[in-house]
């Protein structure tokens, strides 16, 4: 990261799409690049790439003045990586509910089917986070029970799915939630979309650093005399991911 105390050439100024480099511009990402010391992009590896996805939509559908109010968070993306796929999914909840109460019919009824798949792949883990992201999904879809019976009716005219969610269908959940935010008539717009970011670096940062905890605590060591076995065993104990889905 760029050292704090040290003067940059250009400071970037946040404003929506993408720019060539710092003196025509920044969207939150191409900022979060520059203070990483990465190469200039809008899609830099400091950030998990879901959160990624959002801090550009959140970005490009603020105002001029919700958007100087992003930029106390842009030092908070950087570092925020991770594998875990549940972390798709807990952005992509946080994106439904908070678009849930204001985005215009059609777009609740698709935000209603996400929240449904995705307590599909939250039952299936057993931590904080994931039992908070069911309670958020299962209040979004209290809140709006019109769209919560459509969604239960065209699951279930379509039939069972493979379990889990994709990248893409987490991220497109996201789009879906920012655009509905964006064009609802409620006058708050910016307000929903800088809580909505806040939330979901919040959540993300939460994760990461629960991961890196965990990691921290190395196994015990396992005795040579036993390492085939344990080999054997690892291998038959390994099933497949609910994550993977065509």
């Amino acid at each position: 990261m760029r050292d704090a105390l040290a003067q940059p050439e250009v400071m970037p100024i946040l404003s929506p799409g993408r720019h060539r480099s710092p003196r025509h511009g920044a969207c939150f990402m191409e900022f979060a690049s520059y203070l990483a010391g990465e190469r200039w992009s809008d899609h830099p590896a400091c950030t998990h790439g879901t959160l990624a996805h959002l801090a550009r939509l959140v970005n490009d559908c603020t105002s001029e003045a919700g958007r100087a109010r992003l930029t106390p968070l842009i030092p908070e993306v950087i570092g925020l990586t991770s594998d875990d796929p549940l972390l798709d999914v807990l952005i992509a909840v946080r994106a439904a509910h908070a678009a849930l109460p204001v985005a215009a019919e059609e777009r609740q009824r698709s935000q209603a089917v996400g929240l449904h798949v995705a307590l599909g792949v939250l039952e299936e883990r057993d931590d904080e986070l994931a039992a908070e992201s069911r309670e958020v999904a299962e209040a979004a879809l209290r809140a709006a029970p019109a769209a919560d019976a459509w969604a239960i009716r065209f699951i279930e005219g379509i039939g069972p799915a493979r379990p889990g969610m994709t990248v893409r269908q987490c991220r497109d959940l996201v789009t879906g939630a920012v655009d509905g935010i964006a064009r609802a008539c409620a006058g708050d717009a910016d307000d929903r979309l800088v809580t909505l970011l806040t939330v979901a670096v919040s959540d993300t940062a939460r994760l990461v650093g629960a991961s890196r905890a965990t990691a921290q605590v190395a196994p015990p060591p396992i005795p040579p005399s036993r390492a085939r076995d344990h080999s054997r065993m690892a291998a038959a104990d390994q099933v497949p991911s609910v994550w993977n889905r065509s």
